[in-house]
């Protein structure tokens, strides 16, 4: 087997878990082959150039090896190599994402309790006693 479906190859090298998911991706144009955008059945071979975005990060690919079978992650991890440039990349987005702050950690409390919300009710003077209500027994 010298060829591969893009779909395929993705799924078997553990890029996405299903076949659906990279065919997503692909029609969503964020998968090209050889700086040419791709579509699900174009075909790979060893020595093409692939390139793929995942989230923030572009990555790109050099196509060592074609297996249509998915496999343990050492295996699939074979069948490409990342070009030098991805991977200073990659180091670069995971260090900003190291220096900079998780946005829920500028968060004190997060939801009131039941007991949060009733002490507020309280001191705002919204108690079940002085709200309106719609029965005649008043």
């Amino acid at each position: 087997m010298d060829k591969l479906r893009i779909d395929k190859w993705l799924w078997a090298a553990r890029f996405y878990k299903t076949r659906s998911l990279a065919v997503e991706e692909i029609d969503k144009g964020r998968v090209r082959i050889n700086d040419l955008e791709a579509k699900p059945s174009r075909e790979v071979k060893a020595g093409d150039t692939v390139t793929l975005r995942q989230g923030p990060l572009t990555r790109t690919l050099l196509v060592r090896g074609i297996s249509s079978q998915r496999g343990a992650a050492p295996v699939a991890q074979q069948l490409y190599e990342e070009t030098r440039e991805s991977l200073a990349l990659k180091a670069q987005a995971a260090e900003q994402r190291h220096l900079t702050s998780d946005p829920a950690s500028s968060l004190e409390h997060g939801r009131p309790t039941k007991r949060d919300r009733r002490s507020m009710d309280k001191a705002q003077g919204n108690d079940w006693d002085s709200r309106w209500s719609a029965s005649t027994d008043r």
